[in-house]
């Protein structure tokens, strides 16, 4: 299990520049989560570390050792694809096996690996089947056991579970988490859900036009975003931004904007005191409000849609000319057209400067 490092890797096809140089360390047996909208650059950034896209520019170094040059079998990377590609005159055996038969590895040997794997993915019932024989989810689990087979030292995933169902997506998304913890291997794995990454991940980078954001594990990244971005691209349902304007009160420092203001704790008025500028985006997480609340902050809020989910309901609301979602639970539920007074937890305001971005 090698320790990579991207040093100043640089991808460009034509004039068009995908990534710009990209620093960025992978620890050793670590799950990595590469996570943004489409057209980021993440899957480009696993494809280079695969040997499948060549580089313009840097290095990328194992262990201190530069591979850039090196073809994709040299690497001791195994890689599972959005599509299965698995090989329909085959056998499950023999597709997970491919590899290894290619190697010329013992039978015995292939037999044995084949089969620890396959129980291990809860497949060893399936070995000698064929791929149209099976669901989705079991085509998807094969595609991982072959990968697996391999017993490389890197294992690069490229979005396995975007082609399955929702429930499906979500007991595979159980299974690699568990998977993960039995497997000592450096996983690097791509999504544009942020579910996954936040399931999945020991640490998640945060990319955007070939840049990364921000990395860190998901707690952090929920927790304490650097910029808008990255503070409504994790977490779910999505944040809440308001424009807003910082007012200097003898109560205080608050916050105003189209149908409310909202008072401002000490801690952050001492980090805005040198702000320089009054315009500024508050940013709430829907979790942070709370029904009739005798709380700091309060809004009233008129409620368009009441989704109800089950235990929790999602609320899509008004805040004068501004969309609020509000998450409450279902116990009380409230229908559209209602006006509803809600507390907020002014700790968990964020505050955003308005012209860059970033969180102040």
């Amino acid at each position: 299990m090698p320790q990579i490092v991207f040093d100043q890797v640089e991808k460009s096809y034509g004039s068009v520049r995908v990534l710009p140089p990209l620093d960025l360390s992978l620890n050793d047996g670590e799950f990595t989560v590469l996570v943004g909208p489409s057209g980021c650059g993440k899957s480009t950034t696993l494809r280079i570390l695969a040997g499948l896209e060549t580089l313009s520019g840097g290095e990328i170094f194992f262990d201190g050792a530069p591979i850039g040059a090196l073809e994709p079998k040299e690497r001791d990377i195994a890689m599972v694809f959005q599509d299965y590609a698995l090989y329909p005159h085959m056998n499950i055996a023999k597709n997970m096996s491919f590899a290894l038969r290619l190697q010329k590895a013992p039978k015995s040997e292939i037999t044995e690996k084949v089969q620890r794997v396959a129980d291990m993915l809860n497949i060893g019932h399936l070995l000698d089947r064929k791929p149209a024989e099976l669901s989705g989810g079991q085509r998807q689990r094969v595609a991982m056991g072959r990968a697996l087979v391999r017993d490389a030292g890197t294992f690069l995933f490229d979005e396995p579970l975007s082609n399955l169902d929702a429930k499906l997506r979500g007991k595979m998304r159980t299974e690699l988490a568990e998977m993960r913890d039995t497997i000592d291997k450096n996983m690097v794995y791509v999504t544009h859900d942020q579910v996954e990454a936040m399931t999945l991940g020991d640490r998640i980078v945060v990319m955007n036009e070939g840049t990364i954001q921000q990395q860190g594990s998901p707690e952090e990244l929920f927790k304490s975003p650097v910029n808008m971005f990255v503070a409504g691209f994790i977490g779910s349902p999505t944040m809440n931004f308001m424009d807003g304007a910082l007012q200097q009160a003898e109560s205080g420092l608050s916050v105003t904007g189209d149908g409310y203001t909202l008072p401002l704790t000490a801690e952050d008025a001492a980090r805005l005191h040198n702000a320089t500028s009054r315009d500024v985006v508050v940013g709430l997480r829907p979790s942070s409000f709370e029904r009739n609340a005798s709380l700091p902050g309060q809004v009233a809020l008129k409620v368009v849609v009441a989704e109800y989910l089950g235990a929790q309901s999602v609320l899509v609301t008004h805040c004068g000319q501004q969309e609020l979602l509000v998450e409450m639970q279902s116990a009380a539920p409230l229908k559209a057209g209602t006006t509803e007074t809600f507390g907020i937890r002014t700790d968990e305001i964020m505050i955003f400067d308005k012209a860059s971005g970033l969180r102040l």
